[in-house]
């Protein structure tokens, strides 16, 4: 028992020795095994930082001063210049981008999740083959697709006035179909990893699909969920080329198209108010990024081994 509490004792010494060296490692040692990682690391968060900084700090600048240094001005004449232009009405855009991109977002999860969970618990003809499609559908750039949607939308605005060219709606409608594909997809690996004997449970106690679906299945796929409907906000609210062809109205625009009308003058392009507006756009971003973090690296990463 002796000779065990002198062994121990020495591999204490021994490891308090090792920690105190660690300690008193020199400034060359330390950065040549670990402060390199801190460097790059550093470096990293700079050069992400910048841009960000740099609108912020334009978007309270003069317009003679927006290419000078950080912070050299302050004024809010920016942000009132925003809402008081009664060709550009900026509110009714807000509003529009939060209306487009929050209701392409829920149907979008909805839709894809009816999708996945039809291709991960249901056996029916067709369905490798329907798999396969959606893959190869997503190969291909979507702005292959932009004559064939401009001519499609023009051909039903001519039956149905509500989903032609000029349509909110219509938007909507194309973001559904274009997102479907890769979300369904992005699902079906996740819900593959729910376990299925769940589902036979749930079927025991006599549970239709439509039971399971709603009260099993979205509910241990929330993680997924959230991460769809985040990527599908962000998505949508920053799309200029299908928002720019379809919504030929100045009040009924996005926030994205919208804005690029105080820079495609050349001789009138003013940066100070556009650098204001994309902070204020932003916003709902960063707070829906920020309400959702908890769910998106369980999200992304849902579905990638299946156990």
């Amino acid at each position: 028992m002796a000779e065990m509490t002198k062994q121990e004792r020495k591999a204490y010494e021994a490891a308090r020795a090792n920690l105190t060296d660690e300690r008193k490692l020199s400034f060359g040692r330390w950065a040549k095994t670990k402060g390199w990682r801190h460097a790059i690391g550093l470096v990293v968060v700079v050069y992400s930082l910048f841009p960000i900084v740099y609108v912020i700090s334009g978007s309270f600048a003069d317009a003679t001063q927006f290419t000078s240094s950080l912070f050299t001005s302050f004024t809010l004449d920016n942000y009132r210049d925003l809402f008081n232009d009664p060709y550009r009405p900026y509110a009714n855009w807000f509003v529009n981008t939060l209306f487009i991109s929050g209701t392409a977002a829920i149907g979008s999860v909805f839709l894809s999740a009816l999708a996945a969970y039809a291709f991960s618990r249901l056996r029916f003809t067709g369905r490798r083959a329907g798999l396969l499609t959606l893959i190869l559908v997503q190969m291909f750039p979507q702005l292959l697709a932009l004559v064939a949607i401009y001519a499609l939308l023009v051909e039903i605005g001519n039956v149905f006035p509500f989903l032609g060219i000029g349509s909110q709606l219509a938007l909507i409608m194309v973001y559904l179909g274009g997102a479907l594909g890769a979300n369904t997809y992005l699902m079906y690996g996740f819900f593959n990893t729910i376990p299925k004997e769940l589902d036979e449970a749930a079927k025991i106690d006599g549970a239709t699909h439509t039971q399971i679906f709603y009260g099993i299945i979205l509910r241990l796929a929330a993680p997924i969920l959230a991460v769809i409907g985040l990527l599908a906000f962000i998505g949508t609210s920053s799309d200029f080329i299908l928002a720019n062809i379809i919504l030929t109205n100045p009040e009924s625009r996005t926030l994205a198209v919208g804005l690029y009308m105080y820079v495609s003058n050349q001789f009138g392009q003013n940066w100070t108010v556009f650098a204001a507006g994309a902070v204020l756009a932003a916003i709902p971003i960063v707070a829906l990024f920020l309400y959702l973090q908890r769910y998106i690296v369980s999200g992304l990463t849902g579905g990638a081994v299946k156990g």
